[in-house]
């Protein structure tokens, strides 16, 4: 009898061990998730283009979930699908694009200056874990697909989720993540309408869009935010968009690091009561159709109607991957 005790002893403590193990991992695996370097690159950079928040209609790119449902399969290793990233960001092109649906929709993807060590982290974190699906996509994608329905044995491949509520809680969050937030929903806002225009009328109507609608669409956000949100530029177009003496300091430092090729990181300023955020502003090739060279990237008729609607312009004259100006946004501090 006493035999029987120890060994039910053991057993329970063999069982109470792996589930505590269990849980340890599981706790480990969502943390490791939310501290994934490639999780910030891509919120960061990719979802200008490809949220998962953004409605059917109002799409200029795929989400991330698609691009990962195209691009791995049952048999896809790691290294295989990283391959296939750095291949496509490094030179998009028609001839090795593996999502020719999204092409005819949207166009090319425009070309952006990510480093190596950039892409591998977004293919890693991409290949690794579940991303956000937007409500529509599980429909939309078996409709398409409907010889890939249910396939996919990784996370993320198998099934879509709600994307997250679009209302921002600052409890918890850094100042850093706070102005993030800020500005790259404001950014995103920017480029959705600006990117929708462009596919549709053109460059020459994307100036006028600007011109009218992105300091109404701006202000609209630091309303939303109950921020002072700006762009501005040691170059500006909009000679409102002026940078001040210590926006001029931080644009140097942020060109320094992009020259560099480092990625940049905010620049964070605390006041009594509120907090001053900065943020690179950086250039892609889609950004040179409006503020590359002269007869080069802008074309004769975009280049007459930038000096119609801006006179005195000075932001023409750059390469991709350039810093253009900054976010400079103030916020009140959290409790």
């Amino acid at each position: 009898m006493k035999k029987i005790i120890i060994l039910l002893t053991l057993v329970l403590f063999v069982f109470a061990c792996k589930e505590a193990t269990s849980k340890s991992a599981i706790k480990d695996l969502s943390s490791n998730e939310q501290e994934h370097p490639g999780k910030k690159i891509m919120e960061t950079q990719c979802y200008v283009c490809h949220n998962p928040d953004t409605e059917h209609d109002s799409r200029i790119a795929p989400p991330m979930i698609a691009i990962k449902r195209h691009y791995i399969s049952d048999n896809t290793t790691k290294e295989e699908f990283l391959s296939d990233m750095q291949l496509w960001i490094k030179e998009p092109s028609e001839d090795i694009a593996k999502m020719p649906g999204a092409i005819k929709n949207f166009g090319i993807m425009p070309y952006a200056a990510y480093s190596e060590d950039d892409i591998a982290q977004i293919a890693d974190y991409m290949f690794d874990y579940e991303l956000e699906a937007p409500e529509w996509f599980e429909d939309h994608f078996n409709k398409e697909h409907p010889n890939k329905k249910g396939k996919g044995k990784r996370r993320g491949l198998g099934k879509g989720k709600k994307a997250k509520s679009t209302i921002f809680n600052k409890a918890g969050k850094s100042y850093e993540d706070i102005g993030l937030h800020y500005a790259l929903s404001t950014k995103k806002e920017l480029g959705k309408n600006l990117m929708g225009t462009i596919q549709k009328k053109g460059t020459v109507e994307a100036l006028k869009f600007c011109n009218e609608q992105a300091y109404p669409i701006t202000d609209s956000m630091s309303t939303i935010f109950d921020a002072n949100i700006k762009r501005v530029s040691d170059k500006p177009r909009n000679m409102n968009n002026r940078a001040n003496k210590i926006e001029l300091k931080h644009i140097s430092t942020f060109k320094a690091q992009v020259a560099n090729k480092q990625t940049p990181k905010a620049i964070i300023e605390e006041e009594k009561d509120v907090v001053k955020f900065y943020y690179p502003i950086t250039t892609n090739s889609m950004c040179l159709q409006c503020h590359g060279k002269k007869d080069d990237q802008i074309q004769p008729d975009a280049y007459k109607t930038l000096k119609l609607l801006y006179p005195e312009d000075k932001a023409t004259g750059y390469d991709v991957n350039q810093v253009r100006g900054i976010w400079s946004i103030t916020f009140n501090k959290t409790l």
